[in-house]
């Protein structure tokens, strides 16, 4: 029986620690393509390049091919990677392991998940997973959980135009309390934009803040992980309203 064909990608770049991690874990599960930025490109939300070509890069690790680095967004790996042949078409997108939670807000800018989204959009079940940590190197332990995951999405598949938002807190394996099916939360930044001067007297702006809780609701994606849970939110890309459609049918506008 042929193994099933993975494309892995990210918005951390193609030689994050992350991807790499994610890669060993995944190379006796299945035949591997690594198509990812060349450089970082987090937060760059569901870009895509049209003004500038897309360069393409071969990678390689200890002498051996490992992927494609992309002059591009996320969104642009994953298009150039099928739609543009680079790659067979996959069974499976998978994006991350991405250096930092996208809960919450960080869904809209993360382009993690929107490299994720991508797959769904071409029709392949997909999955963004992340590691709600900064500063912890060491991915071994999120690599472990996705590893679970991606065998049960293989085995069970997902629903057209439906991704699975993974977040695994930090910590080792044994910290972990379990899985926990949880919905995008609704918790926001206290946001800082610092105004400063360069030496030549030029002003700039420098963006910071914190999250701010409303609540500890597990049923929350950022709440979960927090609390020590994987968190996994099925996430589609269908953004109407369909409550309010209902209502805005009643406003009778006239031309």
């Amino acid at each position: 029986m042929s193994k099933p064909k993975i494309l892995l990608t990210n918005d951390d770049g193609i030689n994050a620690q992350g991807i790499i991690t994610l890669a060993e874990a995944l190379a006796d599960e299945a035949e591997l393509y690594v198509v990812a930025p060349i450089s970082e490109m987090s937060a760059m939300g569901h870009a895509i390049t049209i003004s500038d070509p897309l360069k393409v890069t071969e990678i390689f690790r200890n002498g051996t091919h490992f992927g494609w680095g992309i002059g591009g967004t996320p969104a642009d790996c994953v298009k150039l990677a099928i739609n543009g042949g680079l790659i067979p078409r996959p069974d499976m997108v998978i994006s991350g392991i991405n250096q930092g939670a996208n809960v919450g807000v960080d869904i809209i800018y993360s382009g993690t998940v929107s490299a994720a989204y991508e797959g769904t959009i071409l029709n392949i079940p997909a999955m963004a997973i992340s590691l709600n940590s900064f500063t912890q190197k060491d991915f071994s332990v999120a690599a472990k959980v996705a590893r679970n995951i991606v065998r049960k999405v293989l085995q069970e598949g997902l629903p057209a135009g439906t991704l699975l938002n993974v977040n695994i807190p930090s910590g080792d394996y044994d910290s972990i309390k379990g899985y926990m099916i949880t919905q995008q939360g609704k918790g926001m930044y206290e946001e800082t934009l610092e105004r400063r001067e360069d030496p030549r007297k030029r002003v700039y702006y420098w963006l910071s803040g914190k999250r701010a809780y409303s609540n500890d609701d597990l049923d929350w994606d950022e709440n979960a992980v927090r609390m020590g849970y994987v968190s996994i939110t099925p996430l589609h890309y269908n953004l109407t309203n369909q409550e309010f459609r209902n209502n805005l049918s009643q406003w009778n506008l006239t031309v």
